[in-house]
């Protein structure tokens, strides 16, 4: 097996111990064996135009899969039946699969950044934070909506759409090729700070889309990522009141030399 190699780069982070050692037995003796980190990942993270024809298709069938179930949430119906329902639109509209296990968290649910639905019912008034995508020919969108069966309460739960919202079209409005990561997190962050929010954003704001849910680039608050034009990434803000609940709104984008093509082009009304 490659006679003469005297190297071979492994990727650190997708490589097991249990396959290091079976490849150190069926080299020559000699080869060595050397941990590359990112190294494929580091080359997926611009896309062509294949790969991103096939991302646009599953965001174009969870954009639709939405919009033909959303109206469910008016029928007090539990997180797991509305993910089900949801799941199976994105199915029967022609995804091969879901991107992840979808996440539909109602009421204080929704203040748990990464919950899974549950049986708890959704009850008018609360925030339902959506989040959910389809796969393609192996390639994901992502995306997250958060809705409300009639107007949010208590009001203060509107607010923190609204600054989430804010946030969010500031994250947007700083991605093209040759900002960093960490400089869409920065203007997310900065527009939930005004608001009076900037202590409920818990996580990263954003990540690369493609094979995997998570890829390269990084939009997160320590990104020293560089974007570049033809990348595929997210925009994701987010803040959370443990009394209440969270809103979270995510959009899938391609980068552009000025800005953004969206690839996610749900509607962001919120009240069903």
């Amino acid at each position: 097996m490659a006679k003469g190699l005297r190297r071979l780069g492994l990727e650190a982070d997708d490589v097991s111990w249990s396959v290091q050692r079976r490849l150190s037995t069926a080299l020559a003796p000699g080869t060595k064996l050397v941990a590359v980190p990112r190294a494929v990942e580091a080359f997926r993270a611009v896309k062509d135009e294949g790969e991103v024809a096939r991302i646009e298709c599953a965001a174009d069938i969870a954009d639709v899969a939405f919009a033909q179930v959303k109206e469910l949430l008016c029928e007090a119906p539990t997180e797991e039946e509305f993910a089900i329902a949801l799941e199976f639109e994105m199915r029967r509209r022609g995804a091969e699969a879901i991107a992840f296990e979808s996440i539909v968290a109602s009421g204080p649910n929704g203040a748990l950044p990464h919950a899974r639905p549950s049986s708890r019912r959704i009850d008018a008034g609360e925030l339902v934070v959506c989040d959910f995508g389809a796969t393609v020919d192996g390639y994901r969108s992502d995306m997250t909506r958060t809705v409300s069966a009639g107007d949010p309460r208590p009001a203060e739960l509107r607010d923190l759409l609204e600054a989430v919202m804010a946030a969010q079209r500031a994250g947007v409005r700083t991605v093209r090729a040759g900002v960093t990561g960490g400089e869409v997190d920065a203007a997310c962050r900065e527009s939930l700070a005004a608001a009076g929010f900037e202590d409920a954003f818990l996580h990263g704001t954003g990540h690369g889309v493609g094979l995997e849910i998570h890829e390269a680039p990084s939009v997160s608050q320590d990104s020293t990522d560089i974007l570049e034009e033809g990348a595929v990434v997210t925009v994701e803000p987010g803040a959370y009141l443990y009394s209440n609940g969270g809103a979270r709104i995510e959009d899938t984008l391609v980068v552009t030399a000025t800005g953004v093509r969206p690839l996610t082009k749900s509607t962001k009304d919120y009240v069903l």
